[in-house]
C-alpha cells in the first residue's frame, strides 16, 4: 500500500521497509525528466519529508540509466510561448530543491548514466554511491544549453567542475570515487544494496537528530564559520529536551538498544 499522498505515481516506484524508502525512477527507456516527472518529484519528496514511517531514502534508477537528464522533446517552441521558460525553470528548481529540503537523508545509488539534470539529481542527494560502470556527465554545451554549475561546484573541485562543464566528458564511477564525489564505488548490482545498507544504518539513529543534522548541512553551507556553528549549537540545545535524545542517552548508559518514537 503506497504512502498516503503518493497514489497514482507514473514516473516512480516507492517501497518502504524498516523506515527506509527505496525510490526508483521508472520512466522508460532512460528516466528522462519532463514536466510530469518534475511535478511527481516535488510531490514525492514533500510526502517523504512529512512521513514518520520514513527515516532515510535511497534513490536509484530502473533499467540501464539512473537518469539521462532533461527530456529535450519539451524544448522546441518553448521560446515562442510567452512565460513558458519562466514556468519551466521554476519547476526545475523546485524539483531539485525538493530533495535538498526533504529532511530525510537521501542516498543516491547511481546505477548507470547520470547525464545533465540526471547528474544534478544525484548531486542533490546527501550521500552518493556509484557503480563501477556508471558515469556522470554535463552535456549542456553539446546541445547549446548551460546550467548545473552551482550544483556541480558543491561536489567537484574548481578545475574538475570546469573540465566537466566545458568538455561534457563522462566522469566514470571510479573517477567520481577518486574525486571524493562518491562515498563508495562498487560492482554494478551492489550499488543499490550498498546504498540501502547506509540508509538502514542512518534509520537506526535518533530521527530528530538526523533531521537536524541535514538541516544544518543545508543552512550552514554558505554561512561564515561562527554563525554556522552557532546555529548548530542551537539545534543541540533544542534536541536536548526531546524524548528520543533522553532515550538515546539512557540506552547508552544502560548498554541496550534504544527505542525511538520520533519526538
Amino acid at each position: 500500500m503506497p504512502l498516503p499522498g503518493l497514489e497514482g505515481l507514473e514516473c516512480y516506484r516507492v517501497e518502504v521497509t524498516d523506515f527506509v524508502a527505496t525510490v526508483t525512477l521508472d520512466r522508460p527507456p532512460v528516466n528522462a525528466q519532463n514536466g510530469k516527472f518534475r511535478e511527481e518529484t516535488c510531490r514525492l519528496f514533500d510526502v517523504l519529508h512529512d512521513s514518520p514511517e520514513v527515516r532515510a531514502v535511497v534513490l536509484t534508477g530502473a533499467g540501464r540509466a539512473f537518469s539521462a537528464g532533461a527530456d529535450l522533446k519539451e524544448r522546441p517552441g518553448m521560446t515562442e510561448v510567452r512565460g513558458a521558460y519562466p514556468r519551466h525553470n521554476r519547476l526545475v528548481r523546485a524539483c531539485f530543491d525538493s530533495l535538498i529540503e526533504c529532511d530525510k537523508p537521501i542516498v543516491a545509488a547511481v546505477n548507470g548514466a547520470a547525464i545533465g539534470a540526471g547528474a544534478v539529481l544525484a548531486l542533490c542527494c546527501d550521500i552518493v554511491v556509484v557503480s563501477e560502470d556508471s558515469f556522470m556527465s554535463m552535456t549542456e554545451v553539446d546541445v547549446g544549453l548551460a546550467g548545473g554549475v552551482k550544483h556541480v561546484l558543491r561536489h567537484f573541485g574548481q578545475s574538475d567542475a570546469r573540465l566537466m562543464l566545458f568538455t561534457a566528458r563522462r566522469i566514470t564511477g571510479p573517477e567520481l570515487y577518486r574525486m571524493n564525489v562518491a562515498s563508495a564505488c562498487v560492482p554494478g548490482a551492489q550499488a543499490l544494496e550498498t546504498a540501502q545498507g547506509i540508509a538502514r544504518e542512518i534509520a537506526q539513529k535518533v530521527p530528530l537528530a538526523v533531521r537536524a543534522a541535514k538541516r544544518s548541512f543545508t543552512l550552514v553551507e554558505d554561512m561564515p564559520l561562527h554563525e554556522g556553528y552557532r546555529y548548530e549549537q542551537s539545534q543541540t540545545v533544542a534536541l536536548s529536551g526531546t524524548e528520543d535524545t533522553k532515550e538515546a542517552q539512557r540506552a547508552f548508559a544502560e548498554k541496550r538498544k534504544p527505542v525511538f518514537k520520533g519526538r
